[in-house]
């Protein structure tokens, strides 16, 4: 293959990467904790859309629990934002002609 090929072919995969990224905003995930009592929905991208909690945890007694519940409910939207994120980006790139092993910088 010659370099003008090469480097077209590079061009485009890097195209297709930016569109890829772009994409990730506009897939939607909810993480939850405390079975559904606070949910926090997000874009695959990491973005922060919606956060929702129970009117029950709205006590300041409760508030030390709240916080916990916050902070799982944003780590499983984290985690489900990078599955998605990783499933999105495997579909688009097994059809490029990347080189075995080849990681990408996501």
């Amino acid at each position: 293959m010659d370099l003008e090929k090469m480097m077209a072919m590079a061009q485009n995969v890097q195209a297709e990467l930016t569109k890829a990224q772009a994409d990730l905003d506009k897939i939607e995930v909810e993480g939850a904790a405390g079975g559904g009592l606070v949910k926090v929905q997000a874009s695959a991208k990491g973005r922060i859309i919606g956060l929702h909690i129970d009117d029950s945890l709205m006590n300041p007694a409760e508030k030390g629990m709240l916080e916990d519940l916050l902070a799982a409910a944003f780590n499983d939207a984290r985690a489900k934002a990078d599955a998605a994120s990783q499933e999105s980006m495997a579909k688009m790139t097994s059809g490029l002609p990347l080189p075995p092993g080849f990681k990408l910088p996501f």
